[in-house]
């Protein structure tokens, strides 16, 4: 088994991760509505929008598993995110060096399916994958892999939102603080004209 290397960009990556709030987030609808989406569409029992984060993998939506996350040392994902404008297919994973003694792939069931896209952040750097896995060796069609492209740019433009939607948090905090300093000064202001 061959462990992945860590993006060049590794440290800008775990920042953005941390900054998009998202590790660890509960289950959203949105993002759901994709990963069943991609395991009908590709015809795969699991379907996975997967953050790889410094010492684990964590799944923000999932199709056709009950686990939450994994270590990335063994994880398709982590080595799918090193090129981040390809989608990676491994038609059967006993097959490829990297995966061919992979506890996956020796499970049972074996997961002997991988394809994954990578999903980027706003500011260009991978933060995961949406893949689709199956238990027996598969090919995707070309639609297949144009579908499971778009939907991952879906899952980036939540991305996006969540981002911003962080960034609005912030301003309105930062609102709401300087109105009450705000309201303590004018009522100082006018107990001080009172007087």
């Amino acid at each position: 088994m061959k462990h992945p290397n860590s993006p060049e960009n590794q440290s800008q990556r775990l920042q953005t991760l941390r900054e998009l709030n998202i590790m660890h987030s509960n289950s959203e609808e949105s993002y759901d509505n994709i990963t069943s989406l991609a395991s009908l569409i590709c015809g795969m029992p699991i379907s996975l929008i997967s953050l790889i984060g410094e010492n684990i993998q964590w799944f923000k939506s999932k199709v056709g598993t009950d686990i939450c996350e994994g270590d990335p040392e063994v994880s398709h994902c982590a080595h799918a995110i090193l090129n981040p404008d390809e989608l990676m297919e491994v038609q059967d994973t006993r097959k490829d060096e990297r995966f061919a003694d992979n506890p996956f792939t020796l499970a049972d069931p074996a997961l002997l399916f991988y394809a994954g896209m990578p999903l980027k952040a706003e500011n260009g750097v991978v933060l995961g994958t949406l893949c689709v896995l199956d238990t027996k060796p598969n090919k995707l069609t070309d639609s297949q892999k144009y579908a499971l492209q778009a939907l991952a740019k879906q899952v980036e433009k939540l991305f996006e939102l969540q981002g911003r939607n962080q960034h609005l948090e912030k301003v309105k905090d930062q609102l709401k603080a300087k109105n009450n300093q705000l309201r303590e000064f004018a009522g100082t202001v006018s107990h001080d004209m009172k007087m």
